[in-house]
């Protein structure tokens, strides 16, 4: 019966990982088909441009209704489809999903520690308004920086750093300090540092956004791609060296807990190497890797779900189990740095050397 349940739960996870990965780790969309179609017919001039005039119309041309206007999203996107956007788009959907991985988790530590200390509801309330700057960004074609979501991105970046203070605080006052027994059960040290991360990836987006004629996107006065893809290994690394402690404690009863400290590892070796290599090497192997990342995100969902099932009373006793099982939010950490790695590699193929 658990083998079943395993199985069931590993082809859900899958199929949703699928989903995912369609959804958030496209590559570029090829030529329209209607192009292709009338160039192939090769009709006259009065036929082919109602076509074209067609084609060329986009929903942001219609007038804003009130809740484009309360995001402030303008109605004739002209630079929507750039490159620098669509990276920035992708980028923003990185920080969302580390926003979100870090709002559920977060919220289900803090409450197993009764929230003791009034700090501990800081990382919802910032991980939240991220989750929502990040949403804006996706939906936002323009270029620019947006001051709102700056101001967010940079916050949770700071919030992150001073979780990782108290968490470090919370493992060393125990008793016997910093050994294995406290790291394994104290606050976990390297959770504070994925809404750093998810600032990170959000200011990111922003820099990428500031379209300077004549100028290539940089980071920190860096060129953006190879930034990009230096932050986003060394970000998959920290996550990498979390989950080993984590399946450490669980003593790798399982096999598929070896996947997070093998296949990551992997992408960000890529990304480093090509955060230092040529920028105009086709790197498919970097970018199918990062896609296989993203989507063992979605995977270890999956996992962490039949380990919750696993526990006495199963899903059943979920008020319990959810706290004391393996966290279901903490995978998808993976997906969204694994974006922010297929955006780095869009930069640089688009505008090499930036």
């Amino acid at each position: 019966m658990r083998t079943k349940q395993a199985g069931m739960g590993l082809l859900g996870s899958l199929a949703l990982g699928a989903i995912g990965v369609a959804l958030f780790g496209r590559g570029r969309q090829a030529p329209p088909a209607r192009r292709r179609l009338l160039e192939a017919l090769a009709l006259p001039p009065p036929v082919t441009q109602p076509v074209e005039r067609l084609r060329s119309l986009r929903l942001g041309d219609t007038p804003r209704g009130p809740l484009q206007r309360w995001l402030g999203i303008p109605s004739s996107p002209a630079v929507g489809r750039t490159a620098r956007i669509r990276a920035a788009r992708r980028l923003d959907r990185s920080a969302g999903l580390l926003a979100t991985s870090v709002l559920l988790d977060s919220a289900l530590e803090h409450y197993r520690g009764s929230f003791r200390n009034p700090a501990m509801y800081t990382p919802l309330g910032v991980s939240a308004l991220s989750l929502a700057a990040s949403l804006h960004g996706t939906g936002d074609p323009r270029s620019g920086r947006h001051p709102f979501r700056s101001t967010i991105y940079a916050a949770a970046a700071l919030t992150g750093i001073v979780g990782t203070g108290f968490h470090l605080y919370n493992v060393t006052r125990r008793p016997g300090g910093f050994v294995w027994q406290n790291l394994f059960y104290g606050a976990p040290l390297g959770a504070p540092m994925a809404i750093s991360l998810a600032g990170l990836m959000g200011s990111a987006a922003e820099h990428v956004r500031d379209d300077r004629p004549g100028t290539a996107p940089r980071i920190f006065g860096l060129p953006a791609g190879r930034m990009l893809a230096a932050m986003s290994g060394a970000g998959i690394l920290g996550t990498v060296g979390e989950a080993g402690l984590l399946h450490f404690r669980g003593a790798y009863h399982n096999p598929a807990m070896f996947l997070p400290v093998t296949m990551p590892p992997a992408a960000a070796a890529l990304l480093l190497n090509t955060a230092a290599g040529p920028a105009r090497r086709d790197r498919w192997i970097t970018r199918w890797w990062l896609r296989l990342t993203a989507l063992l995100g979605f995977v270890g969902v999956g996992f962490h779900a039949y380990g919750v099932q696993r526990n006495m009373g199963g899903w059943r006793n979920w008020r319990q189990n959810l706290l004391n099982g393996p966290p279901l939010p903490a995978p998808p950490s993976f997906t969204g740095l694994a974006l922010a790695g297929l955006a780095a590699l869009d930069l640089l193929e688009d505008e090499p050397d930036a």
